[in-house]
């Protein structure tokens, strides 16, 4: 009896959550959120060095000034120096403002106005973005156009964006980082085009072109849409895009703009056309060994060919779930950017720690695991314990979210591993 009554509470609580998915997704939000500073308080506590903020006694304030907000604290104080700075030995550029994007420490300074300081203006936008960023991977995950039949959609999409608030690195977005801005800007512009505002998600790509270096990925997206849109309008008798053409070229042109939007302001600004890359390859970013190298070369200086095998394993593995039955739900413009986002990564940026933040932003996989958790081998139905089973991968990722932050977030001079 009481199992029946516990069961019927539940379905009921299931119920609501379903009918307020804003207000739900909010609440999650904000416990994700009072987790994540725990988190970093813990941190501070028990794992953070002295030697790494310059006194005996590091503090939460400490650990959400550390590594790429000095940075970006530096652009909103100082601005971006010209000329660029250079190793007084050897003359090459050195690290520098430069290797990061504008937008985010402009709106910062543009709070600052109230007089706030900058960790605190950062702080409160990033919780402000991050409540958006929510919202929008829900409905975007929900968005039925595009994707294979699912009649648990409503139900997949809320637990995947729920999941996506615990995602272990989720403490970055309530650092002065970039991440929260991004999610809303890739976010925001897979709705727009999917619902075919082709100007408007124009004027999103021009501003991602400044916060964040994706449009490559965002780009490919763009083309899986308008194959869909040219097979659709064919398929109903009509001319392909005959009313959106030129939209569709604005469209073109800004997402190809937003990918070298940045490195072309830089070489204007600075008076040196690579100076962008010069500066990324002072961090330690090369490219121009050629896509896939760094990562298969550590791979198999770590374990070898075990190692290389491993890797190429999880690759695939996480390909197979994206075309997948488990991947089959999400909008195919989803699923391209679910594929795209994380290969452009591998392929661009060497192994560092960073990717698991980076990995933030392909916010399908959240989608993925909601998936796997909930469904049965049909890939149709939803498993009849599918809350607990969501449950221990909540429990799982809160152990994630401690382990990123005691783990990655410390400044120790002697040992760094950047977030």
């Amino acid at each position: 009896m009481m199992g029946g009554l516990s069961l019927a509470a539940r379905e009921r609580w299931s119920a609501a959550a379903l009918r307020h998915p804003v207000r739900t997704l909010l609440a999650v939000y904000v416990a994700s959120r009072l987790v994540a500073f725990a988190a970093i308080w813990v941190a501070a506590r028990y794992y953070q060095a002295p030697a790494g903020v310059g006194h005996l006694d590091p503090t939460l304030t400490d650990m959400l000034q550390l590594w790429d907000a000095e940075w970006y604290e530096r652009i909103v104080r100082e601005g971006y120096p010209v000329p660029l700075p250079a190793d007084p030995t050897t003359g090459q550029i050195t690290y520098s403002q430069w290797a990061f994007f504008p937008v985010f420490p402009l709106l910062v300074r543009l709070l600052m106005t109230t007089g706030l300081g900058f960790t605190t203006a950062a702080v409160l936008l990033n919780l402000v973005l991050g409540a958006l960023a929510v919202v929008l991977v829900w409905k975007v995950l929900s968005f039925p156009v595009h994707a294979g039949s699912q009649p648990a959609r409503e139900r997949l999409a809320l637990v995947a964006a729920a999941l996506w608030c615990l995602y272990p690195a989720t403490g970055v977005m309530v650092l002065p980082y970039t991440e929260a801005l991004a999610a809303c800007l890739i976010a925001g512009a897979l709705l727009l085009l999917m619902r075919r505002h082709y100007l408007a998600f124009a004027v999103v790509a021009l501003v991602l072109g400044y916060t964040r270096a994706v449009a490559p990925a965002l780009g490919l997206a763009v083309l899986v849409h308008l194959w869909l849109r040219w097979r659709e309008d064919r398929a109903a008798g009509t001319a392909p895009l005959r009313h959106d053409r030129p939209q569709v070229v604005v469209m073109l042109l800004a997402t190809a703009l937003s990918a070298v939007a940045w490195p072309l302001t830089v070489g204007y600004v600075s008076g040196l056309p690579g100076a962008f890359f010069d500066v990324q390859a002072a961090w330690g970013q090369r490219p121009d060994q050629g896509p896939f190298v760094l990562w298969f070369s550590w791979a198999w200086g770590e374990h070898g060919l075990l190692s290389v095998l491993v890797m190429v394993a999880l690759v695939a593995t996480y390909v197979a779930l994206v075309i997948g039955r488990h991947g089959a739900w999400m909008p195919l413009e989803v699923r391209m950017w679910a594929m795209a986002y994380p290969l452009y990564l591998f392929a661009v940026v060497r192994p560092i720690t960073s990717m698991w933040r980076f990995l933030l932003l392909d916010f399908p996989l959240a989608a993925l695991v909601a998936s796997v958790a909930m469904r049965t081998s049909t890939g149709r139905e939803v498993v009849r314990h599918w809350r607990l089973r969501v449950a221990v991968v909540a429990v799982c990722l809160v152990g994630g979210i401690l382990a990123w932050s005691c783990g990655l977030l410390p400044y120790v001079p002697w040992h760094v591993t950047p977030p």
